[in-house]
């Protein structure tokens, strides 16, 4: 009995005479099964597309057109909080409930003026660079925007921090107009701060009262004799107000407004700026308006003492009220009744006013100036998050007219029979309809839109549907050769569904656990992602067949591509193989190679200006051609491109033209590259360059590092960009609080708030207060206010003139702690005067009485206001408000209302020297331990503040994104030595993979034009270096890897020996004649051909060839008589 030849020696084309091919699967039978399943399904659906092309096109682009209408009501989020803080996390719990006691808005918002020499290092504390901040912060502080019929100038719409309450309204009135805005600036060292207050006051008999000229206690001594002051003269004392502005040195004392009572006005010495602003500087109040020294100097440089010598950054900070504010401020007033004045109105005054702000203070120094000038606020931010999230139009159209173009020219071919063209473009559309109706569907589910939805997915949507796009268009031109016109669909389907089908749901499920990450925005781009790539993929899968067979019935009606409406010019080409036996030779056992040596005749005719090709009969076996890969890399047969380009020995030079034609990226891979690759010293090589590059990467991923910059952001070459690039690097603070919520008793914890406070201002990343500054909270100020009315109470009891019925001769704060003194809690018996000698307001231990505790609170908060408003307590619910009056005669005002138990309380504190993601992990991580560690000792308590809101999900946020392309599915249904295979495997995948990388470089280069570092360094560069890493991988290590430890085939062939031998007998019609020849072993046989062949058009790669007598119509609506099922598994062309 005969033995086949071994089957690592036979191509898989090749199909001895004397056998009937059998497909046995040789190992994993169930993964196998499932594949051929899978593959007849998609089989059955390509074919039935193709029969209703038109049908499946038109009801396809109606479905994708009606979900691209849902953009109609796409929502595009901007707020920050809502895009980074994850729904029901801790940070979001903590923000709602600081929102349910407070309200929607912050206190107060900020303006900011930044300014640094035009040279780099430059010391700018000099009285040169001071004067210029002054114009600078003096022209910004004088804008005025006019909206609603008034004028809105900073003086109207400023913060005011604890504005006292009096008695007296003249008194009242004139100190709401004078009282001065809440400006953090190093000018409020000098008198010339003064100059940035913008209130002003009238009193018969004087100039106007302005606080350039304002003595606070000359103006009391003035006024004392009309009305009475005392309550205000305490205030004032108490907060060390003194002379305000007008006892600090003049920074110019040429000025000829520089008041007598400046130190250096009679000298007229330049004041030394160092030594000045060292430890920071104070607003009108000593006590409660400190403005530190990290505030307001940036880049600072001092001697080994610790004294300042230089500094490269001044900042001022100008507070604004927030929309809330300033409506409840003007509600009611006379300024404002005319207008129908609400909330919406004062939010778009403050918007209109900071725009101005920023406008007029980066013009107020000239060009040629030696500084220059920064100014940010917080609208100025809204409007570029607004810009950063609106769709480009021209990047869009730009990038998708590019991919138009590359589809179009990479899939034209001279050979009309190949020319895809037409395809391309009507594949790039259909993915850019797929991704408006992926984008349209996700906001018909709510899913908000943001900036990277609409910067950057369109591109990258585009790049992933245009793979599978050139995918299914290569696999379809090549079509094996038996495949009936009519199967076209179905087969290419069955190659190349699997893969697609496979790549998009892997993209999709890695889209969805992408969306596991716990950041709002990148959860929505993920979820809009993987719809997107859903959307692809139907289109890919069931309406870009359509597409494929409409475009095989224009080549069947021999029309040119793109320009279907003209004829081929090829239409009429005719090729003729005559018959001739073979000879009776010996042929050597074992040879794999099959080949035709044809000699070609081309001439035009004259008349009907056709391509006449005749091909003259000179069949012969001959021994394979010369071959890197020796007898391994076989040429497949059929296939009308091959045939044409075939020559013979003889004519060789004089079709070299013609063979260039047809050079493409499988004629490369299959003749170049892959026997450049699997040669013994190149995989050595790109075993050891892979490998290099693993240990690189490695190495890489322990530097990568969390955190994301605001400048990334903001359109680089923009002042604010520029603004934000130096606030990073001079003045690295941020204000937080401490809040302690409710459910836990205040009065009896004092001791582990007092704790928690110290414990807090430990860390490392906690400004601490300067030494001579008692620390800014809430309790610490009450509890200095109760020592210090306790204090006068006693110096009043000592001299008399407090007893144990009277107080009206006491000082106000005597009184004040008499009335408090006599306080029991109890509402049947409120008072008892014998408590005024047996207890304390503080006991020794520095604690409150329970009992007195929000009495005492009740009597601070309605007292103090400057103190108040400096602690920054914002409590909830707030105490009643209770006036003092000393003189009382009906003793109503001895009962003091209790404030209601506490629910929410803060203490403010600034963190500083956070540049780095881990800085701020380690200072979130700190505070959350001192609250965890207070929550031991039952009191409630959270950080807030921007640190911990925006970067506390880099706690645990460390997630790995992979991508590979892979070729591994076309290594292991090819059979042959592990060489033979990957060459196969290159070759059937090199043009679709190289195109489909090149088609997703394209689609991300259009990110490349943005302005935002976060769009090039998150996206472009990321998304670029992955393809190109993927692409090498794909190409290149996995062939190399697959030649060396790929796995065995999962399919062979098979064949049973036979003694029938098909009969020798002339065929009819002409055809394949096989038969034995007596003279030959069986080893060999007779080959006879006669084949004629009419080509109208040119023959399809993989179409059935029929004479040209009766050479079947077909139409994409003709019925598939041969049935779906009649295919058999196949190798895939992936």
């Amino acid at each position: 009995m005969v033995r086949p030849p071994p089957l690592g020696e036979l191509p898989p084309s090749y199909t001895p005479p004397s056998a009937a091919p059998q497909i046995l699967a040789v190992s994993l039978k169930a993964p196998l099964w499932l594949r051929a399943y899978f593959q007849g399904l998609l089989f059955s659906l390509g074919c039935r597309i193709q029969r209703h092309c038109g049908k499946v096109l038109f009801l396809g682009l109606l479905a994708f057109g009606a979900l691209a209408l849902g953009l109609r009501v796409a929502i595009i989020e901007t707020d920050l909080e809502q895009l980074w803080v994850e729904v029901d996390s801790r940070v979001s719990q903590e923000l709602h409930y600081t929102k349910e006691k407070l309200g929607e808005e912050a206190a107060y918002t900020s303006q900011m003026l930044i300014q640094t020499a035009r040279q780099e290092g430059e010391n700018i504390l000099t009285s040169e660079a001071l004067g210029l901040h002054l114009q600078a912060a003096l022209t910004a502080s004088k804008v005025q925007v006019s909206l609603y019929g008034k004028s809105w100038d900073l003086n109207k719409i400023c913060y005011k921090s604890g504005v006292p309450i009096i008695e007296n309204g003249m008194i009242e009135r004139m100190i709401e107009k004078l009282f001065p805005c809440v400006i953090l600036t190093p000018l409020d060292c000098f008198w010339e701060g003064a100059k940035l207050q913008g209130g002003s006051a009238y009193l018969p008999g004087r100039p106007d009262i302005q606080w350039t000229n304002l003595d606070p206690q000359q103006l009391l001594e003035e006024l004392g004799p009309f009305a009475s002051l005392e309550s205000f003269r305490e205030l004032l004392d108490k907060a060390q107000v003194g002379q305000a502005y007008v006892g600090r040195p003049c920074l110019d004392p040429d000025d000829q407004h520089c008041p007598p009572s400046a130190p250096n006005h009679h000298s007229r010495q330049a004041p030394n700026v160092a030594q000045e602003l060292s430890g920071g500087c104070h607003g009108f109040s000593h006590k409660f308006m400190h403005w530190q020294e990290e505030l307001l100097l940036g880049g600072v440089a001092r001697d080994l003492q610790g004294q300042l010598l230089k500094a490269e950054a001044l900042q001022s900070t100008f507070l604004l009220m927030s929309p809330r504010q300033l409506y409840e401020h003007f509600r009611g007033d006379y300024q404002t009744h005319d207008i129908g004045w609400s909330e919406e109105q004062a939010s778009t005054v403050l918007q209109a006013w900071q725009r101005r702000f920023v406008q007029l203070a980066q013009e107020a120094l000239p060009a040629n100036a030696s500084q220059q000038i920064y100014a940010f606020s917080s609208t100025t931010l809204d409007d570029i998050l607004q810009a950063f999230s609106e769709v480009s139009t021209s990047r869009v159209v730009g990038g998708y007219l590019l991919m138009l173009a590359y589809a179009c020219v990479t899939m034209l071919r001279w050979d009309c029979a190949q020319s895809q063209g037409a395809v391309g473009l009507a594949g790039v559309l259909l993915v850019a309809l797929a991704v408006a109706s992926g984008l349209g569907l996700c906001a018909l589910l709510g899913i908000t839109f943001n900036a990277a939805t609409t910067q950057v997915l369109p591109f990258l949507a585009l790049g992933i549907g245009v793979d599978d796009i050139f995918l299914l268009a290569h696999a379809f031109i090549k079509a094996p050769p038996d495949t009936p016109l009519q199967e076209r669909m179905g087969e290419c389907l069955r190659r190349t569904g699997t893969s697609v089908t496979l790549t998009s749901i892997n993209n999709m499920v890695a889209f969805f656990m992408a969306a596991l990450v716990p950041i709002p925005a990148l959860r929505a781009f993920s979820l809009q992602a993987a719809i997107v790539v859903g959307c692809n993929f139907a289109a890919v899968m069931l309406v870009f067949p359509a597409v494929l067979s409409l475009d095989l019935c224009r080549r069947h009606s021999r029309r040119l591509d793109v320009l279907c409406c003209f004829s081929s010019p090829c239409s009429a080409r005719v090729i003729q193989i005559l018959p001739q036996e073979l000879e009776d030779r010996t042929v050597p056992v074992g040879i794999a190679h099959l080949t035709t040596t044809v000699q070609a005749f081309a001439h035009c005719e004259a008349s009907s200006q056709h391509v006449v090709t005749i091909l003259p009969p000179q069949t012969h076996l001959v021994s394979p051609p010369s071959d890197p890969l020796g007898s391994e890399l076989y040429s497949p047969g059929g296939s009308t491109r091959d045939l044409l380009g075939q020559e013979g020995a003889r004519q060789k030079a004089a079709c070299e033209s013609l063979l260039c034609t047809h050079w493409n990226l499988a004629h490369f891979a299959r003749y170049q590259f892959a026997p450049l690759l699997l040669q013994t010293q190149a995989k050595a090589l790109v075993l050891v360059f892979f490998g290099a590059l693993l240990g690189l990467s490695l190495y890489g991923a322990t530097l990568v590092q969390d955190g994301l910059a605001l400048t990334d952001v903001v359109p680089r070459g923009t002042k604010e960009h520029a603004f934000l690039s130096a606030q990073l690097r001079y003045f690295s603070l941020y204000e937080v609080a401490l809040v302690t919520q409710g459910g836990f008793d205040y009065t009896h914890s004092q001791r582990a708030l007092f704790d928690l406070h110290q414990r807090f201002s430990s860390l490392k990343a906690v400004l601490p207060p300067p030494a001579t500054q008692a620390p800014r909270t809430w309790l610490h100020y009450y509890r200095n206010w109760l020592q210090g009315i306790q204090a006068a109470f006693d110096q009043d009891w000592a001299s008399g003139r407090i007893t144990h019925h009277s107080y009206r001769n006491g000082s106000e704060d005597g009184a004040l702690a008499y009335k408090l003194l006599i306080q029991t809690g109890n509402t049947q018996e409120p008072l008892d005067f014998s408590q005024l000698t047996t207890r304390k307001l503080v006991d020794k231990e520095g604690l409150i009485p329970p009992e007195l505790f929000y009495m005492g609170l009740t009597v601070w908060v309605s007292s103090d206001p400057l103190g108040l408003a400096a602690s920054q307590a914002n409590f909830y619910p707030p105490p009643p408000e209770w006036l003092h009056d000393k003189y009382d005669t009906t003793g109503e005002n001895l009962r003091i209302p209790a404030a209601q138990p506490l629910e929410f309380a803060q203490f403010p504190f600034l963190l500083h020297g956070l540049q780095k993601t881990a800085d701020f992990v380690e200072a979130i991580e700190g505070a959350r331990a001192a609250c965890t560690e207070a929550g031991q000792a039952g009191v409630r308590a959270y950080p807030s503040g921007s640190p911990f809101l925006f970067w506390e999900q880099y706690l645990g946020l460390r997630r790995c994104f992979l991508l590979a392309v892979c070729i591994l599915l076309g290594f292991l249904t090819t059979q042959g030595s592990r060489n033979l295979r990957a060459a196969q495997a290159l070759e059937h995948t090199f043009a679709p993979v190289t195109d489909g990388a090149v088609s997703t470089l394209l689609g991300l280069l259009m990110l490349a034009g943005s302005n935002f570092d976060f769009i090039i360094r998150y996206f472009f560069m990321i998304l670029t270096v992955l393809t190109l890493l993927g692409l090498l991988h794909g190409l290149v290590l996995l062939p190399v890897l697959l030649s060396i430890l790929g796995p065995p085939p999962q399919v062979v062939q098979t064949y049973e020996e036979s003694s029938q031998v098909p009969s020798s007998a002339a065929p009819q019609g002409g055809g394949l004649r096989w038969g034995m020849s007596s003279n030959l072993p069986q080893h060999f046989a007779r080959v006879t051909t006669s084949m004629t062949v009419a080509l109208h058009p040119p023959p399809l790669p993989g179409a059935y060839v029929y004479p040209a007598s009766d050479e079947p119509t077909w139409s994409p609506a003709a019925n598939n008589s041969t049935g779906s099922g009649s295919r058999g598994l196949g190798p895939a062309s992936e």
